[in-house]
C-alpha cells in the first residue's frame, strides 16, 4: 500500500523490522497512525519483509543486507558481521540521503534486518527508539537497548532489561487496523445445542506441529462435541491433503489454508482458539476478545513466547499447555469441558478484552514525535 508523496506534511518517520509478522505487524499498525497524523514513512527490512511491503503504509520499502549471529556456528560468523556491515553502510546511506529530507525518529521493532538501520540513525544522531514486542528482549533490540531515546514495551515489564529500564514506556502492541475493525464484534459462548467454532493457526513450525496433532484431538472428542464443530486450521500447503484426508474419516467439518489474510475475521467468530503465543497474536487475541489454549513454540530463544503465554493466563485470559506435557486425549478433554462451560469461557473472552491495548499504535505515535521534537529543540 505504497503512500503518495502528496500526503507529507509533518516528517519522515524510517520502520525498522525483521521479515516476520511478529515484527512487521505492529510496524504497520505504527505506520497506518503516522500517515494518518501526516508524517512520510520508510520501511527498512529483509527480503521477507520486501515481499510483505505492497501492504505496508510506506512511501518507500528498502531491503537491507542483513545475517543472524550464530554463536553456535562461529565459521559463519566472518560472513554474517560482512553482512551487517553492508547493511549498516547502506542504511546510513539511505537515512542520510532521505527525500524530502532526513528522518525526524527511525524506530525498530526487533529483528537483526533492523539493526544496521538503528546503528546508522545512532551515528547520524537520528532519535532512535526500538519496540519490544515480547515480555522478553530480543538479541537485536538488546543490542542497542542503552544507546537508544526510549524502548516501547508490549508488557508491562521486560524480564531481562535492568539497566535501561528507566527508558521504558509501557505502549502495549499496536495492531493493525483489519485488527480494530473486530474490536466491538461481541462474544457469545455456545449453548450445548449449538455449533462450537474452533480456530487453530500459528507459525509455519506451529503449522506442522498443529497438523499432525489436532486431528488427533478431534478424534478424541467425543461424538456428541465433533458432530456440532466446526474447525478452521492453518497448515502448510505440504500437509492440507493429508490432514484434510484424516479429517474427511472423521466426517468433520473443516476449513483448511496455508494462510489466511483475514484471520482476525476468524478469530471474531472462533468460540476458542489454539494457537502458539506470539506477541501479535496475544495482542490480536486481546483486541478482539476470544480466549485461547496457548501452546508455545519449544525451544524459543530466551523462552520469550512462553513468557507472552504465561502474562496472558496470568490474566485470566487463557491457558497455557508445553507441547511436551499435552496429549491429544489430554487436550481433548480440555477442549470437552471448555465447549460446555460457556460462563467459563465468557469470562475468558472478558478478560482477554481488558488485556488489550486498543489505542497502543496511537501511544507509540506519541512517543516517537515526542522524542523527534525533544531533539529538535536541544
Amino acid at each position: 500500500m505504497a503512500i503518495a508523496r502528496s500526503a507529507y506534511r509533518k516528517g519522515v518517520v524510517v520502520l525498522a523490522a525483521g521479515g516476520t509478522g511478529g515484527h512487521l505487524f505492529p510496524a504497520q499498525a505504527l505506520g497506518e497512525v503516522l500517515v494518518k497524523r501526516g508524517l512520510l514513512v520508510h520501511l527498512m527490512t529483509d527480503a521477507r519483509g520486501v515481499e510483505y511491503g505492497s501492504r505496508f503504509p510506506a512511501a518507500g520499502v528498502h531491503e537491507i543486507p542483513s545475517a543472524t549471529l550464530t554463536l553456535s556456528k562461529p565459521w559463519l560468523i566472518p560472513l554474517q558481521i560482512y553482512r551487517l556491515i553492508r547493511g549498516f553502510m547502506m542504511s546510513r546511506k539511505l537515512i542520510g540521503d532521505m527525500e524530502p529530507e532526513p528522518p525526524i525518529a527511525v524506530v525498530g521493532f526487533g529483528g537483526y534486518p533492523s539493526l544496521p538501520p538503528l546503528l546508522a540513525a545512532l551515528q547520524l544522531k537520528v532519535p532512535t527508539l526500538i519496540h519490544e514486542q515480547n515480555a522478553v528482549m530480543g538479541r537485536a533490540n538488546r543490542a542497542v537497548a542503552r544507546r537508544v531515546s526510549a524502548i516501547a514495551s508490549s508488557f508491562p515489564s521486560i524480564v531481562n532489561l535492568s539497566n535501561s529500564s528507566n527508558k521504558v514506556v509501557f505502549t502495549g502492541n499496536p495492531v493493525r487496523n483489519i485488527v480494530m475493525k473486530q474490536w466491538d464484534a461481541p462474544y457469545i459462548a455456545p449453548a450445548a445445542n449449538e455449533t462450537f467454532r474452533l480456530l487453530i493457526f500459528g507459525g509455519s513450525q506451529g503449522a506442522r506441529f498443529f497438523s499432525e496433532f489436532l486431528p488427533q484431538v478431534f478424534e478424541a472428542l467425543p461424538n456428541a462435541v465433533r458432530r456440532r464443530t466446526k474447525i478452521v486450521q492453518q497448515c502448510r500447503s505440504e500437509d492440507i491433503n493429508a490432514v484434510q484426508a484424516h479429517y474427511d474419516r472423521l466426517q468433520a467439518t473443516v476449513k483448511l489454508a496455508p494462510f489466511f489474510p483475514d484471520l482476525p475475521r476468524f478469530i471474531a467468530s472462533a468460540h476458542l482458539v489454539l494457537c502458539r503465543a506470539g506477541a501479535s497474536t496475544i495482542a490480536e487475541l486481546a483486541v478482539i476478545g476470544r480466549p485461547a489454549i496457548l501452546v508455545p513454540l519449544p525451544h524459543a530463544i530466551d523462552s520469550d513466547l512462553l513468557r507472552n503465554a504465561q502474562s496472558f493466563a496470568e490474566a485470566g485470559a487463557g491457558w497455557v499447555m508445553q507441547q511436551k506435557d499435552i496429549s491429544a486425549e489430554e487436550m481433548a478433554a480440555f477442549i470437552t469441558r471448555m465447549r460446555y462451560e460457556p460462563d467459563e469461557l465468557t469470562a475468558t473472552a472478558n478478560a482477554a478484552k481488558a488485556f488489550a491495548r486498543p489505542d497502543a499504535a496511537e501511544r507509540l505515535a506519541n512517543l516517537v514525535e515526542q522524542h523527534a521534537r525533544k531533539r529538535a529543540e536541544d
